[in-house]
């Protein structure tokens, strides 16, 4: 509680400061037991500040913000609707359809350092856009859309270096754009659209086409030539709706001598945007004097924190407390490859593994979302973000998986895995319900099954890219045996996800570390159903590094063939059904009629043998004869036009149950 201003003589005042700090004291007290959903993290007391500044110049009628109304304690615990936290910094601001109106606090949003996203779009905020925005530096996402905001785009933005996406379409903004925007070097996404904006686009914006993937300046009142790099790269959409701006289609031709239209300088613009923006003496003097006086008092309240939390530990009471609160952090000693958040409204605990990003948890559990498929460990969804960026994401089915502190202990492990050809994990969510979700790459191709088995007619898939895909899955399957000694246990075409490059990435590695021993034993009956499975886990019951390579050899039949191992024929499996061909020397048979056709033309023929013969070798029934996977990988990439890797490589008759493949076909 916030004690109301007045004059009153120095006793006074310090017994008021001291009466401020016991109720402080006291409300954590009630905190630390009411609040259990919490991150044990109490929002700093800027961060407190600039959102009670907010709150005040808001307009909230249907009370959408009643739940900012506390002394802050709650505020990074999903209490406070839209807040984010991490580390008791508030990271994102996610208000949007809220029918709020009122203005934007310059001072509120100034203070919150860390804010990484602000999205208060589709309300019925109006005056200007805080110069403030500018000095915050890691902003990454703004989204003020569809508001009723005016005045000039404050050109201090072009200091929030990290902005990826801003979006200020639709609303009232006039004046020119800042040229200073050009020093967003990793914007992707730029929508002024809809405004009031006069002059010329700056020509410096043409140095963010390498970043930008989508921009949009229509419906202003923009005049003069597009920058060349930007109407090359955006359609007409981005720049239609201003009368008098040119050169961005063949229907709208710059003049070939310009008349000395009068123009809108940038500099001067951006100098009076600064001018009107620079704090008075009294405005610097006060918040020194509010900046000195707060960091007296949060350093006063951390020691009444620290006797108070002395006190309870030398009672015995809080040494478990406190560690459950760190492990609930996921704070470990020299470990800063994880950030912890709390879960937003909902609660839970969502942990990124790359650094910050631009998603929240709110965001990941409200975003759209398409199944894409389904296995013994659960559903994967295509989510879509907010911003339009796209996630897959792994919903684990209930009672399969680990307890809460093994399944993050694991998780943590599978979360520094980084391979060009294994999917990496880039997050996890635990929900308060004991839901989990694993986050990774949308990989736009999808599986490599459907990539074989589903695609249009008259797609032919040519042998350099099946090529590529077997090197690639060999090499993401020896770096998980040679460098991080896990054994995948589940290795499918399905679990074989594409790149626009059609590049390979293993997927669900390590997942068997995460789940109970009952859901491993179905995920390895599931992968016999399909064909990939080896045959001596019949009696194992336990994937190893052997089995691994059995499935890989699988994979790289399927390539070949272009049949599906659930497909079986005669009753026999891929791998014995191709064994059967080879054996009564018509080899020809085995290869796809896509491969045929390249191997008829004299270019491939050799290294489609070669591949067969090691592939044999994969599958081959005695576990002892496999190759390792770092030696399918050498023999891989030793195949080439000519080359006979055949021998030492494939199996012989007594090794192999009759699979030799001779030396040509013989039709």
């Amino acid at each position: 509680m916030l004690l109301p201003r007045r004059s009153s003589p120095a006793p006074t005042r310090l017994l008021s400061l001291f009466l401020f700090l016991v109720l402080v004291v006291a409300s954590a007290q009630q905190g630390h037991h009411h609040h259990p959903a919490g991150d044990g993290v109490v929002i700093s007391q800027a961060d407190y500040q600039g959102l009670q500044a907010i709150r005040h110049d808001l307009a909230d009628p249907y009370g959408f913000l009643r739940t900012w109304n506390d002394t802050g304690l709650t505020a990074c615990s999903g209490a406070w609707l839209g807040i984010k936290c991490v580390l008791g910094n508030v990271v994102a601001i996610t208000l949007p359809w809220r029918g709020l109106g009122g203005s934007l606090s310059q001072r509120g949003l100034g203070q919150l350092t860390r804010l990484r996203r602000l999205s208060l779009h589709d309300n019925d905020i109006a005056g200007p856009i805080p110069a403030s925005l500018g000095f915050l530096p890691d902003l990454r996402g703004l989204y003020l859309f569809n508001n009723r905001f005016s005045g000039a785009i404050p050109a201090s933005i072009g200091g929030s270096y990290q902005l990826v996406f801003l979006s200020l379409a639709h609303n009232s903004l006039d004046g020119p754009i800042p040229e200073s925007l050009t020093r967003l070097a990793k914007l992707q996404q730029l929508d002024l659209s809809a405004n009031n904006l006069n002059g010329s686009i700056p020509p410096s914006l043409d140095n963010l086409t390498a970043t930008l993937q989508s921009f949009n300046v229509s419906y202003n009142n923009l005049s003069g030539a597009v920058p060349p790099s930007l109407a090359r790269k955006f359609g007409e959409p981005s720049f239609t709706g201003n009368i008098q701006l040119c050169g961005y289609s063949a229907s709208t031709p710059c003049p070939a001598s310009p008349s000395p239209a009068p123009s809108v300088p940038a500099s001067p613009a951006e100098g009076e945007s600064h001018g009107r923006r620079k704090f008075s003496t009294k405005e610097l003097i006060l918040i020194i004097a509010g900046i000195v006086i707060g960091v007296l008092v949060l350093l006063l309240l951390c020691c009444l924190l620290l006797c108070f939390l002395t006190r309870k530990k030398s009672s015995g009471s809080s040494t478990t407390t406190a560690a459950d609160a760190a492990a609930g952090r996921g704070e470990k000693p020299g470990s800063g490859a994880a950030e912890v958040e709390s879960g937003g409204d909902v609660g839970g605990k969502l942990v990124h593994f790359d650094g910050p990003l631009a998603f929240t948890a709110d965001d990941l559990l409200c975003a759209t979302a398409e199944i894409m498929g389904k296995s013994t460990y659960g559903t994967v969804y295509k989510a879509t973000l907010e911003d339009g960026s796209l996630v897959a994401v792994k919903r684990l089915r209930e009672k399969i998986t680990k307890g809460h502190k093994e399944f993050e202990a694991e998780a943590a492990v599978l979360g520094r895995i980084r391979h060009p050809n294994l999917l990496a994990l880039r997050a996890y969510y635990l929900g308060p319900k004991g839901e989990k979700l694993l986050v990774f790459d949308y990989m736009p191709k999808g599986s490599l099954s459907a990539f074989l088995h589903a695609r249009p007619p008259n797609t032919p898939v040519d042998w350099a890219t099946r090529m590529t895909i077997a090197k690639g899955t060999a090499r993401g399957l020896a770096y998980l045996h040679d460098d991080m000694s896990i054994v995948h246990g589940n290795l499918t075409a399905s679990n074989v996800l594409l790149d626009e490059q059609c590049n390979p990435k293993i997927s669900d590695f390590g997942l068997s570390r995460l789940m109970t021993t009952a859901a491993n034993s179905n995920v390895l009956a599931a992968a016999g159903a399909l064909g990939y499975r080896a045959p001596e886990l019949s009696k194992l019951k336990k994937a190893n590094a052997k089995t691994d390579v059995y499935s890989l050899g699988v994979i790289i039949l399927e390539l070949l063939t272009g049949k599906s191992p659930a497909d079986s024929t005669n009753g026999m499996d891929l791998p014995q059904w191709v064994a059967s061909i080879v054996k009564e020397e018509w080899t020809s048979e085995v290869f796809d009629l896509e491969l045929m056709r390249d191997a008829a033309a004299g270019t491939v023929g050799d290294e489609l043998m070669d591949t067969l013969k090691l592939a044999l070798h994969c599958v081959d029934p005695a576990p002892s004869v496999r190759p390792e996977a770092r030696e399918v990988v050498r023999q891989l990439e030793q195949i080439r036009p000519g080359s006979d890797v055949g021998a030492g490589a494939g199996p012989s008759e007594e090794e192999g149950g009759g699979a030799h493949v001779p030396a040509g076909d013989d039709e």
